[in-house]
C-alpha cells in the first residue's frame, strides 16, 4: 500500500467524457484521489455527492478530485449524469491503479479511500476506510488540505 510521503504512482484512466486523464498532468496541484467500491451503491453515491456540494471550497483551496472506481466509463457517465456530478470519475476497469495503489480487494474492487497528493506528486495524507459503512467528514479532507498550505 502507498504509504504517506511516498510518491502517486502516474496513471491514465478514462473518465466518464472517454477523456483520458493522466495524474502527471496535474503536477505543480494538489489532487484528492477519491477511490471508492462501486458506482450505484448506497453509500458511494452520497459520498461522491459530498464532494460535489463541497466543490467550490475545494477548488478554492487549489485541490482537483478525481473519483476513481473499478466500473466501466458507461455507467460513470450514467451514474455522474444521474447525480449531477461533474469533476471527472475515472474508469480502473482494468483494475491496475487500484492493485499499483494497494487498493485492490479480494473481491475485485477498490477499498473505500482517499490519498491527498501535494504538488510535487507525493501523497501528503490519506485514509482508508476500516468499515463498509463508514463516513468520512469532508472537515477531515479540508484540515489535512490547510495543513498543505
Amino acid at each position: 500500500m502507498i504509504n504517506v510521503g511516498e510518491h502517486a504512482p502516474d496513471f491514465v484512466m478514462k473518465d466518464q467524457h472517454d477523456n483520458d486523464v493522466r495524474l502527471s498532468d496535474f503536477q505543480g496541484r494538489k489532487v484528492l484521489l477519491a477511490f471508492y467500491v462501486a458506482d450505484w451503491s448506497p453509500v458511494c453515491g452520497p459520498e461522491m455527492t459530498c464532494f460535489k456540494d463541497d466543490m467550490g471550497e475545494l477548488k478554492g483551496l487549489g485541490i482537483n478530485v478525481l473519483g476513481i472506481s473499478v466500473d466501466s466509463i458507461w455507467s460513470h457517465k450514467a451514474w455522474a449524469q444521474q447525480l449531477g456530478i461533474d469533476f471527472p470519475i475515472l474508469s480502473d476497469f482494468s483494475r491496475e491503479v487500484s492493485r499499483s495503489y494497494g487498493l485492490l480487494r479480494p473481491e475485485g474492487f477498490s477499498e473505500r479511500a482517499y490519498l491527498l497528493i501535494d504538488e510535487t506528486g507525493k501523497v501528503a495524507w490519506k485514509h482508508v476506510m476500516q468499515k463498509p459503512a463508514e463516513k468520512l467528514d469532508n472537515s477531515e479532507i479540508l484540515e489535512a488540505v490547510e495543513k498543505l498550505k
